[in-house]
């Protein structure tokens, strides 16, 4: 089954404004004070900021823990307790109170002194519901694979399961950001859903991005963020596809304006891409079946090596139009359209609008019919 994302891996990055300030010097620190009942044989709890471990507390006689670090800009951390992990909010001048119980549900905690923290509590049980699903989808896979089903068949029904748990879960994401559209809160929550689900909510991320600018202009991590969406944004559903020139196997040039007039699958793959070679067989039978009906594909490899792009080209048994100027990453159609993974495809339609992007499986076949069809 398809690797499932873990949400620590979302990047997370505000400025709180609601610090208790104790002394001068506190106004230089920030003070996490932290207190555990029932903490059992925990002795130690870990602070991240992203993926990495900054810093590490041990639990007193009392089964308390406090960290005490700087951040000029306040930054969110995550505080992991065990198997437990909190969304926090903390930056110089912050002085807050945690406390949880390891005998309730990870959503029984309180947070005092930062006023963000607070809101994003909701925010962390959503994230919460959610690795859970994955757990649970991940360990009844690995079940049902030691009692002999078909691999094939549980990959379905499961991945079926998996999109409409991430559905479910980036609406309410979703539903929490537009609720905390004026705070930093609806920011990281937006993060957030561009984690879970970039694609479906690209136009959502894009309107937020432009307005979060002007609204937070002294944070940089929305400008960040408001700078990677602009980015983005001539390469969204929506938009005109940038055209570009690249070369033939036969070294002929070809440019994506000569398929004006048609359905166009630009489809970004590799010779050595798995994923990309297991979608090749949906596109080719996708290929056949509206080939007459106004549709094409064009092929562009991130391949470095003729020999192997060519090999794969024959065995998978590509028959439309393939390009690729042989320079993996560094591909200058790769660049245009902010290529970061493959595989990755836009559907574009006869005028040269994006009209869809990403769509394997049977999704591809859908958007076919539905456009086809009209």
């Amino acid at each position: 089954m398809k690797n499932i994302m873990t949400m620590r891996n979302i990047v997370f990055g505000f400025i709180a404004f609601f610090g208790v300030i104790t002394s001068c010097a506190d106004k230089d620190i920030f003070i996490l004070n932290g207190e555990i009942g029932n903490a059992g044989d925990l002795k130690k709890v870990l602070l991240y900021e992203g993926d990495a471990v900054v810093d590490s507390a041990f639990l007193n006689e009392d089964d308390k823990f406090r960290f005490k670090r700087t951040a000029v800009e306040a930054k969110p951390y995550t505080l992991v307790i065990g198997s437990r992990s909190y969304m926090l909010v903390l930056g110089n001048g912050d002085r807050v109170d945690f406390k949880t119980d390891l005998d309730q549900s990870s959503d029984s905690y309180t947070v005092s002194g930062s006023e963000i923290s607070s809101r994003l509590q909701r925010l962390s049980s959503i994230r919460g519901e959610y690795q859970k699903a994955q757990n649970e989808l991940q360990s009844e896979y690995e079940t049902r694979l030691n009692n002999n089903e078909s691999q094939a068949d549980v990959q379905k029904e499961l991945i079926a399961r998996n999109e409409r748990v991430l559905a479910e879960t980036s609406k309410r994401t979703l539903e929490f950001a537009n609720e905390n559209r004026d705070n930093l809160a609806g920011f990281y929550a937006m993060l957030s859903l561009f984690s879970l689900d970039p694609i479906t909510y690209e136009n959502e991320l894009i309107e937020y991005a432009d307005e979060a600018r002007t609204r937070f202009s002294n944070n940089s991590s929305v400008q960040f963020f408001a700078n990677h969406m602009a980015e983005l944004k001539p390469v969204s559903v929506g938009q005109k596809a940038p055209d570009f020139e690249s070369l033939s196997p036969k070294g002929q040039p070809v440019r994506l304006s000569d398929f004006k007039g048609k359905y166009v699958l630009l489809d970004f793959w590799a010779s050595w891409c798995g994923p990309c070679r297991e979608e090749n067989p949906n596109i080719v039978k996708q290929y056949h079946a509206f080939k007459d009906k106004g549709f094409t594909v064009l092929g562009v490899s991130l391949d470095d090596n003729q020999a192997a792009w060519l090999k794969a080209i024959k065995d998978d048994k590509l028959d439309w139009t393939q390009v690729s100027e042989l320079k993996r990453w560094d591909s200058e159609a790769g660049l245009l359209y902010k290529i970061t993974a493959i595989p990755a495809s836009f559907l574009i339609d006869p005028d040269g609008i994006i009209v869809g992007k990403n769509l394997r499986g049977e999704a591809l076949q859908v958007a076919l019919e539905k456009y086809l069809s009209e």
